[in-house]
Formats: C-alpha cells, sequence, structure tokens
C-alpha cells in the first residue's frame, strides 16, 4: 500500500512538470526561470534520484529520473537556448 502512495505522489509531482517544460520548449523560452532554482532543483531532484535508488525504492528513483529529464530539458533552454524572450503569452 505505501509503494502505491509513494507511486501515486510520483506520477502527480512529476507529471505536474510536464505543461510547464511543454510551454518553455514550444516558446523555446526560460527567461523567466530564475538561474538559482534551476540549478538547485535539478541538484535536489538529482539526489533525490540517488537516494530512491539506494533506498532501493522504485516510485521515488523513476519519478526523480523522469523529473531529472524534464529539469535537463528546462536547464538546456535557460542556458543554452540562446534566447531570453521574459514575455508572459
Amino acid at each position: 500500500m505505501i509503494e502505491l502512495i509513494g507511486s501515486l505522489a510520483g506520477v502527480l509531482t512529476t507529471v505536474s512538470f510536464f505543461p510547464q517544460v511543454f510551454k518553455t520548449i514550444k516558446t523555446k523560452s526560460a527567461g523567466d526561470f530564475s538561474p538559482v532554482w534551476i540549478v538547485m532543483m535539478t541538484t535536489g531532484v538529482f539526489f533525490w534520484m540517488v537516494y530512491g535508488y539506494y533506498i532501493n525504492s522504485m516510485p521515488v528513483f523513476i519519478a526523480n529520473v523522469v523529473t531529472l529529464v524534464c529539469m535537463c530539458m528546462l536547464t538546456w533552454i535557460k542556458f543554452f537556448s540562446g534566447k531570453q524572450n521574459t514575455s508572459v503569452e
């Protein structure tokens, strides 16, 4: 039962990133994201992923793998896309 709760929490929090990632990819702009937030969030998600691996918790591990991929996409767009437009649509 506890793994089901962890899985549900992982799915909901991870999927909540998708609309923002899709919008950022579409606009090719992450200008509104704080660079400090991106670095701290990406690092934290990485450590959660490692933690999930070491405690052998698939919900924690998988959710953070997917979230890390999303954060890497946001990081790439923020720092390497070349577009720093901060306008909101």
